[in-house]
């Protein structure tokens, strides 16, 4: 039988999602909560492999097991089994044919970023701190410039094994709520840090320190020395994924 989650996670503690020999990972704590339930060793996937510090609410992941349990003895195990910073918010049994990166149609990530003079204690693992005032309006001009089909290698991480830079974003706003600017963006599919690094640029067009053209030129180029530092992780989360 195949399983699909529905998973929340604050991901300060976490070194990303994929296992990795030496840190705690999303999925090595899921796999382990998931091998004392059925006995057995479970291998899980994910839609979208977060970057260590980013966080999820609607985080995508499947598993099959051939020794099954009924879906409310999954979802209540695996919430008592996994610790306090990451929840099952639903499970489901899903086709055996399911894949939750490939089947995905889109995946829309939100980046927060608290702009006031002082810190917030409240708001420091999901938000990052910019003391000096952003022009909003400059920056929501310039993230509609990233709507379309485009090549993204300017923002994309030097380490990123996607086979092409090619995606299509169906979303790219700007909101203020509050003492936060917020991102939020749509797409097919992402490349690896291509979020945090459009928002670190996004954020030399709030400053003054960029302008719309340069933005665009940055975008045209597909030189990632030309963009802008790469943004904090704190304030990056996987919102949704939508599937048909």
């Amino acid at each position: 039988m195949r399983y699909k989650l529905i998973v929340e996670y604050d991901g300060t503690d976490y070194s990303g999602w994929q296992v990795q020999p030496n840190g705690r990972t999303v999925q090595g704590v899921l796999e382990d909560a998931a091998a004392q339930l059925f006995g057995a060793p479970v291998r899980m996937a994910a839609a979208g492999r977060t970057d260590a510090g980013v966080h999820a609410s609607g985080q995508v992941v499947a598993f099959s097991v051939d020794n099954p349990r009924p879906i409310d003895t999954v979802l209540r195990a695996l919430n008592a089994l996994t610790p306090f910073d990451l929840s099952i918010r639903s499970a489901e049994v899903v086709d055996d044919e399911f894949d939750p990166r490939r089947a995905a149609r889109s995946r829309v990530y939100r980046y927060r970023i608290w702009n006031a003079r002082w810190r917030s204690p409240f708001w420091r693992r999901y938000a990052w701190h910019i003391s000096q005032p952003l022009h909003a309006d400059g920056m929501r001009t310039a993230a509609q410039l990233l709507l379309g089909e485009h090549d993204f290698s300017s923002f994309r991480a030097a380490d990123c094994d996607a086979k092409h830079p090619v995606r299509r974003v169906v979303r790219s706003d700007i909101e203020v709520v509050d003492e936060q600017v917020i991102y939020t963006v749509e797409a097919n599919a992402f490349l690896r840090s291509m979020v945090r690094n459009i928002v670190g640029t996004l954020v030399e067009v709030g400053t003054g320190e960029r302008g719309l053209d340069g933005f665009a030129a940055v975008l045209a180029a597909r030189n990632r020395t030309l963009a802008g530092d790469t943004a904090p992780s704190c304030g990056l989360c996987l919102e949704r994924v939508s599937y048909d």
